[in-house]
């Protein structure tokens, strides 16, 4: 797959979102990397402060913005074949959204179970 179409399926991730979550998205940037991971094994990764952790001095001067960064390569190696990829991209996005809301790994497990039975992952 190549890398614009990749990165749509990132956008479609984000548009994918309840409205409600994808307005209070705050000082991010999703970057698509081409290679895999440094371990191999990370699909994405979230850099930044939590929205949950900023205080209100945050944003007073010009903050650069939070980083979720997805890894092209990582995801197409698990993927169950290229059907597999807009699961897993949307998976990933939503995953690394939910630590830019303040969430840890039990918690966005939870919500993956809840998604996953939903159908929306």
């Amino acid at each position: 797959m190549d890398q614009a179409e990749f990165e749509r399926l990132i956008d479609k991730a984000v548009l994918a979102l309840p409205e409600n979550i994808r307005t209070k998205l705050n000082n991010v940037q999703i970057v698509l990397e081409e290679g895999e991971s440094p371990n191999n094994s990370l699909f994405g990764l979230y850099h930044g402060v939590a929205q949950v952790k900023r205080g209100s001095a945050y944003g007073m001067s010009p903050t650069l913005p939070d980083k979720i960064t997805i890894w092209k390569g990582t995801i197409e190696k698990f993927a169950q074949g290229e059907e597999d990829i807009p699961r897993l991209v949307r998976r990933v996005v939503w995953h690394e959204i939910g630590h830019h809301f303040g969430f840890d790994e039990p918690g966005i497990r939870k919500l993956e179970e809840k998604w996953s039975k939903e159908g929306k992952i």
